[in-house]
């Protein structure tokens, strides 16, 4: 959490834009974590909503391209020898060969929603040189429905901690009164449960 604080403090929307690359590449950034952040702080004010959402769009869609020539420059030796440095260990790979060989182009769109996956469809799709118009058409239509879920969901997570904390401060009495009354009814029942072991 603090390194998404520090690259979207730090280097702004560029930092925003080279972290998704790298994180499609492979490289350990925490994807969701990352586009939930923005949308948070796009929420709070911190950054404008539309510039990040745009910026995580084009770091996405660049990262998977870069790994789509790279699958189509340097093959499966390549992704087998250095995945695992990448943290695309042999089974990702091999769980992602068997979903591509199934799904084929629909595969990078849906994959950017499974863990380890969109990690691999680029370079896999680049591996089995995929028609290069097919591959942005699915993968670009993926990253931006990708984006704005998570960018949006992080948004909207931010209104509802807004009413959730209002919430809070305006019933704090009533919420203490009742946490407190169930506390109580815990400690009587187990009061009781625990004479009721002591005679046997």
């Amino acid at each position: 959490m603090e390194i998404v604080k520090y690259l979207i403090f730090e280097y702004g929307y560029f930092g925003i834009f080279i972290a998704l690359i790298g994180g499609i590449v492979g490289l350990p950034v925490p994807d969701e974590v990352l586009l939930l952040t923005i949308g948070y702080y796009a929420y709070l004010g911190r950054i404008n909503l539309l510039t990040a959402l745009i910026s995580s769009y084009l770091g996405a869609i660049i990262g998977i391209t870069i790994s789509y020539l790279l699958g189509a420059k340097l093959g499966l030796p390549f992704l087998l020898k250095f995945g695992p440095k990448l943290r695309l260990t042999h089974k990702r790979i091999e769980k992602a060969q068997q979903l591509f060989s199934k799904h084929g182009a629909w595969l990078l769109i849906i994959g950017y929603f499974i863990p380890g996956i969109r990690h691999v469809t680029g370079y896999l799709a680049g591996i089995s040189r995929l028609n290069l118009r097919v591959f942005m058409l699915c993968s670009y239509i993926g990253a931006f429905f990708w984006v704005i879920v998570f960018v949006l969901s992080g948004y909207e997570l931010g209104i509802r901690w807004y009413f959730i904390k209002q919430s809070f401060e305006t019933h704090k009495f009533l919420i203490y009164f009742a946490l407190s009354g169930l506390l109580a009814v815990i400690a009587v029942l187990f009061f009781f449960k625990f004479r009721w072991w002591k005679k046997d």
